[in-house]
């Protein structure tokens, strides 16, 4: 495999995990079987991004469509999210990397938030990466939360219409911390953003791999990587 060039990675990596319950399904195994391998997957790709030096990575780890599936299901994606969050606490804190998250954590279980907020605030102070989990989130309701928010503005009195604008609207977003993503990477070889950071990935590379979710590993990342450093990044302009 060719070698990357550190100098060209991408600041923030954002990830659609898509896949889990096709991968179970052809081997005979129930979706959540396949949930907990994806985990694995998890792993390994928040340990090549902290080892390349990456600086942000966004993973797409329950959307607000997800909480149509069956309550089973739910609460055993609910319980992995915990044990998960308690067994990586430790690394993470090893390792310097920051938790954080986005979407509408209060319909998440409480004893889930609690746990949450708990890696959250243990994590706080770490800077060397950002590791955000999308959680009950959605691109169009994250989009009309901060139409709200900047509303609230103008009503107190703290914006005004002419204000609004591009460089100012993604103040109000869950993301305004976080630079936009570089790299989106989509799983499973679907063709679609899921309402995924709808405004945030205007101008992100996609790359889309039929490998299903638990199949990802660090070799498939990698391979990600490098086809990204072999893009030219206009931003709707003519190339040089």
């Amino acid at each position: 495999m060719e070698q990357l060039n550190p100098e060209k990675l991408p600041r923030h990596v954002a990830i659609i995990m898509d896949g889990n319950g096709r991968w179970a399904k052809k081997k005979g195994l129930t979706r959540i079987i396949g949930h907990q391998n994806g985990v694995k997957s998890v792993r390994e790709v928040v340990k090549a991004s902290r080892e390349l030096g990456i600086r942000w990575l966004t993973l797409y780890a329950f959307s607000e469509e997800n909480w149509k599936r069956s309550k089973y299901e739910i609460r055993a994606l609910m319980d992995l999210l915990k044990r998960y969050l308690k067994s990586e606490l430790k690394e993470m804190l090893e390792n310097d990397i920051r938790l954080s998250c986005i979407g509408q954590i209060d319909k998440l279980p409480i004893d889930v938030q609690t746990t949450l907020w708990h890696s959250i605030e243990k994590t706080a102070h770490n800077k060397e990466m950002t590791l955000t989990l999308a959680l009950s989130y959605g691109g169009r309701q994250e989009i009309i939360w901060a139409i709200k928010n900047m509303l609230k503005d103008v009503e107190k009195g703290l914006l005004n219409i002419k204000q609004i604008t591009e460089e100012r609207f993604p103040e109000y977003l869950f993301t305004a911390d976080a630079p936009d993503p570089d790299l989106l990477i989509r799983t499973s070889g679907e063709f679609r953003i899921s309402n995924f950071l709808l405004w945030q990935i205007a101008y992100t590379e996609l790359y889309i791999t039929p490998a299903l979710w638990p199949d990802f590993s660090k070799e498939r990342y990698l391979e990600a990587l490098l086809d990204y450093q072999k893009r030219e990044r206009r931003f709707g302009s003519t190339s040089g």
